[in-house]
């Protein structure tokens, strides 16, 4: 079973929001109903979420206004409101201003494996299971000669992807006690714009660096010569490098010392240390060149382990069911994606889709 692909013909962003708004208005449409449950379970109020959709989108329209406008060509396409997608792509700041919390996320891996050879990377996207139809891999060029390759969720405009100047990003969760209400530039517009406009990771931490944010998230870019997690949090940006050995594992608390000093709600997701542990200790399947062994590093199934790979305790209220949803590698030499619907338990050499 793959991932719905889409392919943008038009180039002005809001024609090209719209185009993709109508052909892809069910899900969008759809996406947008799961997670207002998921916010209606944290406890916001439709007034509240309308609220922050609409400061989401000011804050964006200030900071790229291009993409403002391409969400509203979105909404166009799908028959919504401008703030109802842009909720969609201010997912991650409406569930930290409602304060949600839980257990579920990502674990990343990017080696420099150095010697000319190509980075190796592999991460699972863990998410809540009522989402588990959202995700799209979406194609596009934002300017002559640039091609964007991203895996998202319907009507968000990026998260985890690769561009035709060699460069990727994959995308973990973080919180910090600097997280507010106070909505700012959501993060899968940052994502978007590295995507769009970085060719090195120096111009990646420019990128982010210039929005205001109000939610955190680590944005782990890679090349074909380096990698970095930029961690950006309210309290500022934080560039963690590989080590020397060209590794850099991240899952979902902070690496910086002084960002791991507002780390919130650690004690209550103690996996994301456990997740960590799990991936150094399996390192060196992580180097390797082919993917699914790759992919298979990362098996681990909780609660007596890390739990790499999860799988929904459908006994828990929707906003605690936590699954992995894809496992994905970037493939930056070919410009392309290497998706597995699901967790790494069920990869196989031919259940990757290539984007």
């Amino acid at each position: 079973m793959t991932f719905p692909t889409f392919t943008s013909t038009q180039s002005e962003p809001r024609a090209r929001g719209k185009e993709l708004g109508t052909q892809l208005r069910r899900r969008i449409v759809a996406n947008l109903n799961g997670y207002t449950d998921l916010f209606t379970a944290a406890g916001a109020t439709p007034a509240q979420v309308r609220a922050w959709g609409e400061r989401a989108l000011d804050r964006s329209a200030a900071w790229a206004p291009w993409l403002a406008e391409e969400i509203g060509g979105i909404a166009a396409g799908a028959g919504l409101e401008h703030w109802q997608v842009a909720v969609v792509n201010a997912r991650t700041e409406i569930l930290a201003a409602a304060d949600a919390t839980g257990e579920g996320e990502c674990s990343t891996s990017v080696v420099l494996p150095g010697g000319g050879r190509p980075p190796r990377t592999v991460q699972t996207w863990d998410w809540h299971d009522r989402l588990r139809d959202a995700p799209v891999l979406w194609e596009l060029s934002p300017r002559p000669g640039h091609v964007v390759r991203t895996f998202t969720e319907a009507g968000a405009l990026a998260k985890i992807g690769v561009n035709s100047a060699g460069l990727g990003v994959h995308f973990n969760m973080l919180h910090h006690d600097a997280d507010s209400a106070d909505l700012g530039v959501p993060v899968h517009l940052i994502a978007r714009r590295i995507l769009d406009e970085a060719t090195t990771v120096a111009e990646a931490v420019d990128i982010a660096r210039s929005a205001t944010v109000s939610a955190s998230t680590v944005i782990t870019v890679v090349t074909a010569t380096e990698a970095a997690a930029i961690e950006i949090s309210p309290a500022g940006v934080a560039v963690v490098p590989p080590g020397p050995d060209g590794v850099l594992l991240h899952c979902n608390h902070f690496l910086d010392p002084a960002l791991a000093a507002g780390e919130r709600h650690a004690t209550d997701r103690p996996s994301t240390y456990l997740r960590q542990r799990h991936l150094q200790a399996n390192v060196e399947h992580l180097t390797g060149e082919d993917l699914t062994a790759r992919a298979l590093a990362l098996l681990s199934h909780g609660p007596d382990e890390a739990p790499v790979c999860a799988h929904p305790d459908l006994t828990m209220p929707l906003n605690q069911r936590w699954e992995t949803l894809a496992t994905i590698g970037l493939d930056l030499p070919a410009g392309r994606l290497r998706v597995h619907r699901g967790g790494p338990c069920r990869v196989t050499e031919s259940t990757w889709q290539t984007f």
